[in-house]
């Protein structure tokens, strides 16, 4: 076990020699000094993991020392000790960044316990972590071998994100590999899942379904309109879910969470499909159908989102719902910060829509740019790249401005994306759209089982260009590469976060209702 070091300050030190000894005993090894002259006299010649400081010495007192030793390195921890309780010396030392402030007398266990929280925290986290994943490990090992619904399935994504999340925090992320075969397996038999159930999802009224894109308007946000009381819906494009977790601690300052729900996108997962469900209340056949002057097929060159703001007005319409909103798509900072100027005259409508681009932008950029590749190397990196985006952003800005109004706000996305590493050989005419999690054309040529053929797509309510057109779907992290140029395109897009296809990370995407803190 590592040995520590610790410089701890206090003019009577010689009454702290039993503490001393007990912790020397425990493996710490402590010089002691009984001024704050002294102890900076030792900081700068000698290296502490640790300072323990009495606030009230004479000459230099403890906080004057406190910002001395915070100077000069302002990373090692420091512990405050004081007989005093006065609430203003507590808050200058926690606003000093103290690591720990504990009252005189003190007991041998008080110390220990603040030494360990400090010094020892990674070490004890992880080995509960990794000795808590193991154990439940066994419980989703069993739970995939049976029979799961959707709702199980939901449960099973949120336990894997959650084991995701903590082993992040881990040291070593010993289990790391662990959890990834966990959560390839859990793909495998999900994508199975999918394939057994989706179309009755779609057809069956009487089948247990999930909440799907084209529903989310009409059952978890036109319910929620009351007059007076403005919703703010905002759609961060290609936000998985462990990225709203990475996320949410920043808007728990301003927000509570009234509820947190993962929902379904609908097949293909990518915005032209699942976004404009989400804004016409449609699955893309009855869009292709009932507003075929707004939906743009796969071979037009045309934006496939660009007709949202008139999916939701029709919806608004067609729901009879006789309210004001506003509709605003952010793609460049200016964008974020004319809405964040906005705000005062938005709140003057019932509902607001925002759509935010740049988790999807971000997931592109990663695929061209070798530098991004470098920055979100991994899940976790990427992960920690979308959240720095977000604390930065003018999203978040703009969130802070509504609470501070006292609105509510319901955060949701489109689909989510998935890091493909295996490739899977498909041909297709020049037709053929460039996605590269699912392929919609005519005499589409392929060999192996893995995959989601739909050969009739209108079972499915996607739409046909033509008689012979058929969709298929690459599962688990599979992704569509051609035969000709084949190792350049493998190498090219292996390892990139793609969206279109069939897994958890596309498929169950999070929507969260939320309320201001000031409401």
């Amino acid at each position: 076990m590592q040995r520590y070091n610790i410089l701890w300050a206090d003019d009577e030190i010689d009454l702290l020699k039993p503490h001393i000894l007990f912790l020397n005993n425990k493996g710490y090894d402590v010089t002691p000094v009984n001024s704050g002259a002294d102890a900076i006299e030792k900081f700068q010649n000698e290296y502490f993991d640790i300072v323990f400081l009495d606030e009230n010495m004479p000459g230099m007192s403890g906080l004057e020392t406190l910002g001395k030793i915070k100077t000069s390195k302002p990373n090692v921890p420091v512990v405050m000790i004081t007989k005093s309780e006065e609430e203003h010396i507590m808050e200058e030392a926690i606003g000093s960044k103290i690591a720990d402030y504990l009252i005189k007398p003190l007991n041998p266990n008080q110390i220990l316990m603040s030494v360990k929280k400090i010094l020892d925290n990674k070490r004890l986290v992880t080995e509960k972590i990794n000795l808590n994943y193991q154990q439940d490990f066994r419980n989703l090992s069993m739970a995939l071998s049976d029979h799961i619904d959707h709702s199980e399935w939901v449960d099973i994504y949120k336990r894997l994100v959650y084991w995701e999340l903590e082993i992040d925090n881990t040291e070593n992320r010993s289990m790391a590999e662990v959890l990834e075969n966990q959560k390839v397996e859990a793909n495998a038999n999900f994508a199975k899942f999918v394939i057994d159930n989706y179309r009755h999802w779609l057809n069956d009224p009487a089948a247990d379904r999930p909440l799907l894109s084209h529903q989310l308007m009409k059952k978890k946000v036109f319910p929620r309109l009351t007059p007076g009381r403005p919703i703010f819906f905002i759609v961060i494009d290609n936000l998985r879910y462990d990225q709203w977790k990475t996320i949410e601690p920043a808007i728990l300052d301003y927000f509570n969470v009234d509820v947190e729900e993962l929902y379904y996108s609908i097949l293909p997962t990518t915005t032209a499909y699942s976004r404009n469900a989400i804004f016409s209340g449609m699955l893309p056949l009855e869009m292709a159908k009932f507003h075929s002057d707004l939906w743009v097929n796969e071979d037009d060159e045309e934006a496939k989102n660009r007709y949202e703001e008139e999916f939701l007005a029709r919806q608004i319409e067609k729901s009879r719902l006789n309210i004001k909103y506003s509709y605003h798509k952010v793609i460049h900072t200016n964008q974020g910060k004319h809405v964040l100027e906005n705000i005062n005259n938005l709140m003057s409508n019932d509902l607001n829509v925002i759509v935010y681009n740049f988790v999807d932008m971000l997931s592109h950029a990663r695929t061209d740019m070798q530098m991004i590749r470098e920055l979100a190397h991994d899940e976790a990196a990427y992960r920690s790249i979308t959240n720095s985006w977000f604390i930065h952003s003018p999203l978040l800005e703009t969130m802070k401005r509504i609470s501070e109004k006292g609105a509510s706000m319901i955060i949701t996305t489109d689909h989510g994306t998935i890091r493909v590493k295996k490739p899977f050989k498909i041909v297709g005419d020049k037709k053929t759209n460039t996605n590269l999690r699912y392929k919609q054309g005519k005499n589409l040529g392929y060999d192996g089982k893995n995959i989601f053929a739909v050969r009739k797509p209108e079972d499915f309510h996607l739409p046909k260009v033509n008689v012979s057109t058929s969709y298929v779907f690459a599962l688990e992290d599979n992704f569509f590469a051609y035969p000709n140029n084949y190792n350049y395109y493998v190498n090219y897009y292996r390892d990139t976060f793609q969206h279109g296809g069939v897994s958890l990370e596309e498929m169950i995407i999070p929507i969260i209702s939320l309320t201001s803190r000031n409401g």
